[in-house]
């Protein structure tokens, strides 16, 4: 398992998208369980996170959400993959532990 200290993800959701608000407390608890941080970005809402998602994190997001830029979508700043869509804890747990 890697150090938690190099995981670094980041989560772009919707503030009223009932897929993230259910991806909530799964993300609160793998948090707690791997002891990190994931940076959460709200893109309807806000102009800025919508433009860095897209400008920055654009290609993974994109590729992860079969050509679309949807939330919640995930992407990991070490390798720059991404992960689209409400999924399990068991799949998110294994795609931030790699």
């Amino acid at each position: 398992m890697k150090e938690n200290k190099e995981i670094k993800i980041i989560e772009f959701y919707g503030k009223e998208c009932p897929h993230c608000l259910r991806m909530a407390p799964i993300v609160e608890k793998l948090e707690k369980e791997l002891g990190i941080e994931i940076k959460k970005y709200e893109v309807w809402h806000s102009e800025a996170n919508a433009k860095m998602m897209e400008e920055k994190y654009g290609v993974a997001v994109s590729e992860a959400c079969g050509g679309g830029l949807g939330v919640p979508n995930f992407v990991n700043e070490n390798t720059n993959e991404g992960l689209c869509g409400e999924v399990s804890y068991d799949i998110l747990k294994k795609w931030i532990l790699g």
